[in-house]
């Protein structure tokens, strides 16, 4: 039965509820085929069992499944296969090959680790996606195998969409070690290097710590390095026709909106973020030190997405349970980057119906794709009417202290709503009722 829930706090005391299995650690080893669209190579994850009660096994969630259904919309095998299981029992996978259970051979008690190894042999799709390819260039974001998160609500076994986010993951540790032909350039979550391999080949390292999940990218990209005056590695990645103006500008938002929001929200903690730029890709896609960018002569989303590094990845949420979490945040930011008029940018009788709610899940939203822009537009007017409701700077100090409150943990409706009242005497109660924040 699929669960949808809101998220637990990371930092509650052990119990039933705490979000498990938690601090997970990835070791994966892989090996690309001549142009990037195969990888193939084992994976081992290690995990803790957070809550009290014992833990009688785990789920993988293979997100790649997701648009194809197993591969039944295009008549090919699953893009994710999972193989050669130990550590535990593999079921059939489930939720359209997305899930896939392993039962552990006994229950593990609360605060004891374990680990599961296997096979995993992954394919891109053609066609141009965050998993998939344009042109020459291959995305493999949600790609690799993750771990299903239980919490108060249960197993987190979320359908994938296209439209928004199914994603909800604990901050993990990975050793991502890929092999691949040496005229592949590999954007890749974390910090990376790359060193000889066999002739004709190199292998990229790249260890990322305390992040929800690890994407990378593979082609003939050009590429150039630089170091923001806050001292984060900004490495930028772009297909050669994209648009030399769109691709300038994006370097400089990017480098610019990384030191800004960590002074706004606390210090970027990764050390390095990778650019990836084509002309074609739609809009971006973040994952944590990596954004997926469609750049143009007007630039790119880049500030949105590196947002995203704090409003989903460093303060995570259920992407699907509660998607204006890291959504609006992240517009709002990005309002406030670019100096916007918000005053009057929403309207209550703008709302579509009386059921449409800034904080439906994705259940909702894909049921009404219409209506999903709320989440981005009546999303970051709310807090930009926030803000004017308790002061910039008594809104500032929130949101900073909220981040460092949440760092590595999880946000839901209710804590932002409690940190937000905790800070005045006004009543927020009409506030939240005419946001639709339920």
């Amino acid at each position: 039965m699929t669960q949808i829930g809101t998220g637990s706090e990371a930092r509650t005391a052990p119990g039933t509820q705490s979000a498990t299995p938690d601090r997970p650690r990835y070791d994966v080893t892989l090996r690309g085929n001549a142009d990037g669209s195969r990888w193939t190579g084992r994976q081992r994850v290690s995990f803790r069992n957070a809550s009290t009660g014992p833990l009688r096994e785990v789920y993988l969630r293979l997100w790649g499944n997701g648009v194809d259904k197993c591969g039944t919309a295009t008549g090919t095998p699953p893009a994710v296969q999972v193989s050669k299981v130990r550590g535990g029992t593999a079921r059939r996978p489930t939720v359209n090959c997305t899930a896939l259970r392993i039962a552990l051979p006994k229950p593990l008690a609360h605060g004891e680790r374990a680990s599961v190894s296997f096979d995993v042999s992954i394919t891109v799709p053609e066609r141009n996606d965050r998993f998939g390819r344009e042109g020459a260039f291959r995305f493999l974001g949600n790609a690799l195998p993750v771990l299903a998160v239980r919490d108060a609500k249960g197993w987190h076994l979320d359908p994938y969409v296209s439209t928004g986010e199914s994603f909800y993951a604990l901050a993990s540790d990975f050793r991502v070690a890929l092999d691949h032909p040496s005229n592949l350039k590999i954007p890749a979550t974390g910090r990376t290097s790359t060193h000889p391999g066999r002739p004709g080949r190199s292998v990229t390292v790249s260890v990322a710590r305390r992040v929800r999940d690890f994407a990378w990218a593979a082609g003939p990209f050009r590429t150039a390095v630089g170091t923001t005056p806050g001292g984060v590695r900004v490495k930028s990645f772009w297909a050669p026709e994209t648009s030399a103006t769109g691709v300038n500008l994006t370097r400089k938002d990017g480098a610019a909106a990384v030191d800004r929001f960590g002074k706004e929200f606390g210090r970027y903690p990764y050390g390095e973020i990778d650019l990836v730029m084509t002309s074609e890709f739609g809009g971006g896609m973040e994952y944590p030190g990596l954004v997926l960018l469609g750049t143009t002569e007007e630039g790119s989303a880049v500030v949105h997405e590196v947002a995203h590094q704090w409003w989903y990845g460093i303060v995570g949420n259920d992407e699907y349970g509660a998607p204006w979490l890291d959504e609006s945040f992240a517009q709002y930011a990005n309002a406030r980057f670019y100096g916007w008029d918000t005053r009057d940018c929403w309207s209550e009788v703008d709302w579509p119906s009386d059921r449409t709610a800034l904080t439906n899940s994705m259940a909702y939203w894909a049921a009404h794709r219409g209506e999903y822009h709320l989440v981005y537009t009546a999303g970051s007017c709310a807090l930009a009417d926030l803000e004017r409701t308790l002061g910039a700077d008594t809104m500032a100090g929130l949101l900073k202290r909220y981040a460092r409150d949440h760092w590595y943990g999880v946000s839901t409706t209710a804590a932002i709503k409690k940190a937000a009242q905790s800070v005045t005497d006004k009543d927020l109660s009409p506030f939240w009722k005419r946001h639709r924040i339920r």
